[in-house]
């Protein structure tokens, strides 16, 4: 499954993030994973919770992100949830290419039962029309 944290920048989707995932890890049974573009959030989050910056990595486009996500879900049998912040910047992600990245991530979710929660600095109105009811925050 996909879930939508969404909004313009600025408005609060990162702290929304970091306590949904704070209360997740305290019922979940296998491994969650936090992508940001930095380590700033370090201390806010679990011990429980892997903290990946995805600038450690390189990552020109999102197809090389789409590979870095199937990398991490091959050595992480247990892994349930993959939290994403500052998705657009992450991924390298154009505005017009959102449908085309959601779409690919949706497939890896359902094939291997991996939770993808995204912060994504867009007005939940100009998401494509098929992910407006993944949105379960909207600021």
């Amino acid at each position: 499954m996909v879930q939508i944290i969404a909004g313009q920048k600025g408005k609060g989707k990162t702290k929304i993030l970091i306590n949904k995932v704070n209360d997740e890890v305290r019922s979940s049974t296998g491994s969650i994973v936090y992508l940001d573009k930095s380590n700033k959030h370090m201390y806010e989050l679990s011990n429980k919770i892997r903290l990946i910056n995805v600038r450690d990595f390189l990552i020109n486009n999102y197809s090389e992100f789409l590979g870095f996500i199937c990398g991490i879900i091959s050595q992480d049998r247990d892994l349930e949830r993959v939290y994403l912040d500052s998705f657009l910047r992450i991924a390298n992600i154009e505005e017009s290419d959102i449908g085309n990245v959601l779409g690919k991530l949706t497939k890896i979710s359902e094939q291997f039962s991996i939770d993808f929660v995204i912060s994504i600095s867009v007005d939940p109105e100009n998401l494509p029309e098929e992910y407006k009811d993944k949105v379960i925050v909207s600021l």
